[in-house]
């Protein structure tokens, strides 16, 4: 289970305690057993910094605390502060991370039929999406409607979310396309058959929780070969 400690202290030398934060993970590099640290500053009282640690587990917690690296760097807060710190362990019991339910209402949103509604609950004005297949990247919001409007014109489609991992602001999503192609696509004429692809898309969120960037891998060649696109080239 997930261990945070909470490190709370004042200090009136607050360039001094940053500097000593970046030769902490110097010297920590490839030590410390902490997989994600959040250091915050009290909006109202910039004297008051807040220090998140985030572990594996207790165990690891404890591990980190008994190298010399923690104990020198502890003496060197302390020596920063305005009075004594404090520290507060707290096993998490409960972890809510929205970021892979955002992806997961994109690809509902965009496949849902009827006119596509506004994205900007979702991306941000400036998305940049990474398409293989495009000659060149899509960026800005305005870009990803056209691009999407191209897909929903050509097919009625869904998708079914096979798998997906979240990390930090990173969530990648494994689906199963499934469309009816009903005009022309890609210089295709109509087929009206029912065809699939599979692919990936890996989505970078903002502190807002919305995507700004997305990198997809699809089967675009297995899709036009599906259509009959490819039937020429067959010998």
């Amino acid at each position: 289970m997930t261990f945070v400690q909470l490190i709370e202290c004042r200090t009136s030398r607050p360039a001094e305690m940053d500097r000593l934060m970046d030769k902490w993970v110097t010297q920590a590099k490839g030590k410390r057993t902490a997989t994600h640290v959040v250091v915050g500053k009290d909006r109202s009282d910039a004297s008051h910094l807040v220090e998140i640690v985030e572990f594996p587990s207790y165990e690891e917690a404890m591990r980190n605390s008994n190298r010399p690296e923690t104990d020198q760097v502890l003496n060197e807060i302390l020596a920063l502060s305005d009075g004594m710190p404090t520290f507060t362990d707290l096993e998490v019991v409960r972890d809510e991370r929205w970021y892979a339910d955002t992806a997961r209402r994109f690809f509902e949103t965009i496949a849902a039929p009827g006119p596509l509604v506004p994205l900007d609950g979702l991306i941000t004005e400036d998305y940049h999406d990474h398409d293989p297949f495009e000659g060149r990247d899509v960026i800005g919001m305005d870009a990803m409607r056209r691009k999407l409007e191209m897909w929903r014109g050509a097919f009625d489609f869904s998708f079914l979310i096979e798998d997906q991992i979240a990390q930090g602001d990173r969530v990648c999503t494994r689906w199963l396309w499934t469309g009816v192609q009903k005009s022309a696509f890609m210089g295709v004429p109509n087929t009206g058959r029912q065809v699939s692809m599979t692919g990936t898309t890996i989505h970078r969120f903002d502190a807002d929780g919305k995507m700004v960037e997305g990198w997809l891998q699809y089967d675009r060649l297995g899709l036009m070969e599906r259509l009959g696109a490819l039937d020429v080239l067959q010998i």
